[in-house]
């Protein structure tokens, strides 16, 4: 059990993010999950309050439209009544849309070489905070790198000087967008993890396997985590059921089939345990994720389902989350042990299941990344592979 909030590294001099936060692409508008909100409703959604005041949103959100958006919503607002957490790493400028695969990395050989990712990142995050209508960033990503990303020193100085130059008050790095890269981010907060201040990883009770095998690397560099996708797919709000119907492009028809039932079925499962405490499951899985060292905010994906709960109704069901953790020890590992997930997908990153070229999202497991991995007690071939459920 540990209590939530991190002890400031030297670089953490931003105002204080929150333990729960809301992130741009909640509401469908700029990446599919449920009914997209129409622009004034998504705006009204991440005003920030008393409730939320934490933001998070990345620059390749509709090309920059999500910013314009968050823009709106903070306008008004005292600059110390918001913490606005953003990310940089996908080139929309240069790069072309590659369908479903998005921007290319702008650490793409075809794009730039390493003699160029500094006047890369500087150029985006001014854009950044143009578009957003700030001087500064509380928090600036690396939003989904590449494994140049991990690895490059010119990356992570750079990204280093722009907080220096007072563009950002912290950085850190925000792997995805799928489940995985976690030998990757264990080596980069090892090589990088004095420069860093913050990663962002997916875990919530359901989702326990791979994230949680990089807190402990975390903790050792003083590096606070944001837990993102903390809400299962929407489960955890209690309106996506067993013949739920998705739209067409919606993210979720990528999860395996049955994961619904199951999950369902674990929620019943720790429903008294919520209950217990006063909490609704998506505040018991909030709860879960604020109980690890050294996860400090939690950002769940507010969803408009058809004919579900008003998304609103969500925001104020978060914003009541409370930032102590009322969970005991041996209830954090309860519910762990219900929702394990070991070996349940094919990882993304550098994985054991990977055989091949290096990808943009996928690349060979090297001897530097299994190094890194046995000495945090993880067997890769072990610990990441999938394995038949």
């Amino acid at each position: 059990m540990s209590d939530p909030a991190i002890p400031a590294t030297p670089h953490q001099v931003s105002r204080a993010v929150g333990h729960v936060a809301l992130g741009a692409w909640s509401g469908g508008r700029y990446l599919h999950f449920g009914e997209p909100l129409d622009e004034e409703r998504l705006v009204r959604l991440l005003t920030p309050d008393e409730g939320i005041h934490t933001l998070l949103t990345a620059d390749a959100y509709g090309a920059g439209e999500a910013d314009r958006v968050v823009a709106r919503a903070i306008a008004g607002v005292p600059r110390e009544g918001v913490s606005l957490i953003g990310a940089v790493g996908h080139d929309f400028y240069e790069g072309e849309r590659e369908g479903a695969k998005g921007f290319p990395r702008f650490t793409d050989r075809r794009l730039r070489g390493a003699d160029a990712y500094a006047d890369y990142l500087r150029m985006a995050t001014e854009r950044h905070l143009e578009r957003l209508g700030v001087d500064q960033l509380d928090v600036l990503l690396l939003h989904n790198p590449d494994r140049t990303g991990y690895t490059s020193p010119v990356v992570w100085e750079a990204l280093a000087s722009l907080r220096d130059d007072g563009l950002t008050a912290a950085i850190g790095v925000a792997p995805g967008p799928a489940n995985g890269f976690t030998l990757d981010v264990i080596a980069c907060l090892e090589r990088f993890g004095e420069l860093m201040d913050w990663a962002m990883l997916i875990l919530n009770p359901f989702e326990p396997w791979p994230g949680e095998l990089a807190l402990r690397t975390a903790a050792a560099q003083e590096v606070a985590v944001i837990a993102r996708v903390a809400d299962y797919g929407g489960l955890f709000w209690d309106d996506v059921r067993p013949g739920h119907t998705f739209a067409e492009r919606d993210h979720r028809l990528f999860r395996p089939g049955g994961w619904i039932e199951a999950g369902v079925d674990k929620l019943e499962r720790i429903r008294p345990i919520a209950a217990r405490h006063g909490l609704t499951p998506m505040q018991l899985a909030a709860q879960w994720d604020l109980a690890h060292t050294p996860v400090a905010c939690v950002v769940p994906t507010l969803i408009q389902e058809p004919g579900g709960r008003p998304i609103e109704e969500k925001r104020a069901e978060l914003a009541a989350t409370p930032s102590q953790v009322l969970l005991s020890p041996e209830e954090v590992e309860e519910i762990r042990a219900i929702g394990d997930n070991a070996g349940s997908m094919v990882l993304k990153g550098a994985t054991p299941d990977h055989d091949g070229e290096i990808m943009p999202d996928r690349w060979p497991l090297e001897t530097d990344l299994v190094a890194a991995g046995a000495r945090w007690g993880i067997d890769a071939e072990r610990d990441l592979a999938a394995t038949p459920q």
